[in-house]
Parts: structure tokens; sequence; C-alpha cells
């Protein structure tokens, strides 16, 4: 999960005077504050997670809410107005939680769906680590082709990070098949050694500048460990400057998109986690899922707070899970060892997606045999769970699988003449899920 700590401030932060993720006064989150307080806020919430709900799913900035505020909501205002409406998206979060609707709409979720949603994420997390390896790239538009991706560059490894990639996939593959302790961490390390050796001898540097060379951190022996932390993002928002700026009905809007894009992130990802580290029952709920919800939201207010995006559960937990994790002591450690990595930037810094890919892709392949749990010769369950697996990779969201899963399993349900069956929360969530996926029209058809 470290990379988080440097993709983040890529994402949502910018170089002041610059006009990448600049706000609507053309004000920037500074790269460095942003990277603090990513360290802060997932070091916090993923110890209290650990403590009160003792599960080992570690806690971060969401990568499709943060995308999200710098698209989309920032351009439309200050960055202290969209983390006011990320604080208010965790305050909705957690009176669900609360209320026991958050629980209610966890369990009313049929096991097969469940297991599809594991399996889903497996297959989402795979495909992340193909793309930042850059095994799997954007076809360009002048290639004249209709493909959207395609394998490396002109369906070739022709670059020496993305070689390094499927050297690591091999590598973790085999000291998991030999059940070395660590072998995710050994592989990690040993792929970032070899990474820093290449990058002395053959001087690559960054994608940016070099279409061959890493795609995020550059593997060198950093210049020093670390220094002092800046914490100036914390507290620095407006709850309802929004409201005004925009108008209630275009922020009520995107207040909306937040909050079931939280909802059902964090659902699905505990789902897929709970079941593949073993502590879901044969119904595929988790014991005690409703303090553990309380305590995800509340990562939402947190990370709005510090500017630092909305935190959620964060899906590589896996990995930990893969280890042998299954109490809220690993995310006691993961938690002190975010805190720890405000100090260390230079130290994290030299690892690079390619050596961190790797290990994405073997967890997937771990998560994928959930499927095994679905009964794939009904039809009314086999397309169900097969759209909520493809749509997570296909449009990069968890939601959106979960959102498309819903919606078809009802309808399934209704023409197999087995309605009745279908828990009235389904329904409901179900019909939020059609309301959502048509947000574009009818937004603009109330503007």
């Amino acid at each position: 999960m470290a990379y988080i700590v440097v993709l983040n401030p890529i994402i949502i932060g910018g170089i002041p005077g610059g006009d990448k993720n600049a706000d609507v006064l053309g004000n920037v989150l500074p790269l460095a504050q942003v990277a603090a307080v990513t360290a802060l806020v997932a070091g916090v919430m993923s110890i209290i997670f650990g403590l009160v709900a003792n599960y080992p799913f570690a806690i971060a900035a969401g990568l499709g809410i943060n995308s999200l505020l710098a698209v989309t909501i920032a351009p439309q205002m200050t960055w202290p107005e969209a983390m006011g409406l990320v604080v208010i998206d965790g305050i909705i979060i957690v009176l669900l939680a609360v209320t026991g609707f958050r629980t209610a709409v966890f369990n009313a979720v049929p096991a097969e769906l469940k297991a599809a949603i594991a399996a889903g994420i497996g297959a989402f997390i795979a495909f992340i680590g193909f793309v930042d390896a850059g095994f799997v790239r954007r076809i360009p538009d002048a290639a004249g082709t209709t493909v959207p991706v395609q394998l490396g560059t002109d369906n070739s490894i022709t670059t020496v990070p993305t070689l390094i990639f499927c050297l690591g996939v091999l590598l973790m593959g085999v000291l998991v098949v030999r059940k070395v302790p660590g072998g995710l961490l050994i592989g990690i390390a040993i792929t970032s050694i070899v990474s820093i050796i290449l990058e002395a001898t053959l001087d690559l540097g960054s994608s940016v500048s070099n279409p061959n060379g890493w795609s995020l951190s550059v593997p060198e022996v950093p210049d020093g460990l670390g220094g002092l932390p800046d914490l100036n993002l914390v507290f620095d928002v407006d709850l309802f400057g929004a409201f005004t700026r925009i108008g209630v009905l275009a922020a009520s809007v995107l207040v909306f998109t937040l909050v079931l894009s939280n909802f059902f992130d964090a659902m699905g990802t505990m789902t897929g986690l709970g079941k593949e580290a073993g502590l879901a029952d044969e119904k595929g709920n988790l014991p005690g899922i409703g303090r553990a919800l309380v305590v995800e939201g509340s990562g939402a207010i947190a990370g709005g707070v510090a500017s630092s995006s909305s935190n959620t559960v964060f899906v590589e937990s896996a990995s930990g899970i893969a280890e042998g994790a299954r109490t809220g002591l690993a995310n006691i450690v993961t938690g002190v060892l975010f805190l720890v990595a405000m100090f260390l930037t230079p130290l994290y810094e030299v690892i690079p997606l390619e050596a961190v890919a790797p290990a994405l892709v073997v967890v997937g392949a771990l998560m994928i045999g959930q499927v095994t749990s679905i009964d794939f010769t009904k039809f009314s369950y086999a397309l169900p769970t097969f759209l909520t697996i493809v749509t997570m990779p296909f449009t990069y969201s968890i939601a959106n699988g979960i959102g498309v899963g819903f919606i078809s399993w009802v309808v399934m349900a209704v023409a197999s003449g087995k309605a009745r069956t279908v828990h009235p929360l389904l329904w409901i969530v179900a019909a939020v899920f059609v309301a959502y996926f048509a947000r574009g029209p009818i937004s603009d058809l109330i503007g």
C-alpha cells in the first residue's frame, strides 16, 4: 500500500503556479503536503480500524474518489470546498452505518454476488497491476484501430521496467507456491533492488521524459532517509462553501455521487477481503461488520478534514491476508508504518510501481478462486455474477461492478419467476444504481 503516499499527491496535488489539478481559483494542493497528510490519515485510520473492528483491512486514500475530486469536483470550486463535500459524504456514510442501514444492505446481498464481488476485485487489482507496470497499455488514437488496449508496446514487451514486472510476477508466484513466509514482501524487495541496479546502469529515468522509463517512482539510491512532514493542509476545509459557489442542487448531486461510490466500494472490498481471509460465515457475512462500517465511514471525514481525499478500506490489504493476516494486529502494524512513512519520504519513493505491481497480480490470482462457489449452470446466477466480475476491471471501478451486478440480479430474478426471493433492500439499491448510472442525463434534464 505504500505507493499511495506517492500516487495520491500525483492524482490530487500540484505545483504552485501550474495548471495541473488547480482549483477554480488556480490554487493547488502542494505535493509534499499531500504526501504527508496521506500517510498521516492512513496511519491513524488503519490503527483505529484494527483496534475497533479487529480486521486486517488497512485504510488509505481511495483511488476512485481522489480522481473524481481532481477531474470533476475541484475545477468547479476551491480545494477546501471540495474537501468539505468529502467531509459531508463521510458524515452521511457514518450515519447510514450507525443506523444499521449499511449492515442491512451488506447482509442482504446474496452469497453468489458476494463471491462474484470478491472475484471481480481480484480481476480488478490484477488489471491495476498490469496497467501500472505497462504490461497493458492504451493504443494511441492515431493507430487507426478501435482496439482500446494492447500488450506492452505494439504487443511486445519493449521496456526494462515492464520486463522487471514480468519477472516479479514469476518470482512471487514461485515464492507463494513454495509457501515461503513473506513471499510477496521478499519479491518486492528483490525486484526493487534489481531495479535500483538497472537504473544505475541504464539511466532510464521517468516515463514522463522517457517512454521506456519507470511509470512512477524512479528506483535510485536516496540522498537521505527523511525529514519532518508538512501538515499544513490539516483542517484547511470549507464545509458548506461549495453549496454557495455552485448551488445547492449541483453540490448535492456531487455529494450523492461521493456517497454512492464510498458506500459500495467499501462494501465490496470488505466482502472480498473477508471471504479471502476466511472471516465470513457461510452466507458471506462478516461478524461485527456494523462497527467496521462506522470506522470505515469515518475515514472519509478524516480524509476530508486533512485534505488527503476520502479514506476507505484498501483492496491491497489482500496482500497481507495472503501472508496470513487475520486480526487487527496487522492493521496496527500497517498504521504505525504509515506514520513512520511521513518521515521517510525519500526511502519509500525509491520503490517503483513495477516492483509492487506483481504482488497485485498474484493476489488477484488468489482472489479469483472465489468463482468456484458460484453455480454457473444457472444462468440467473451466471449473468449477474459474470457482469459483476468483468465490469470492475473494464470500467476501473468496484462500485460500477456492484451496481451492474445488483441491477442484473434483480432483472434475472424477475425473469425466472423468483422476484419474491429478492431482498427488498436489493430492489432499493438496484433502483438507486439505475439513477446513479443515469445521473448525467438526469442532471442535464434538471439543469
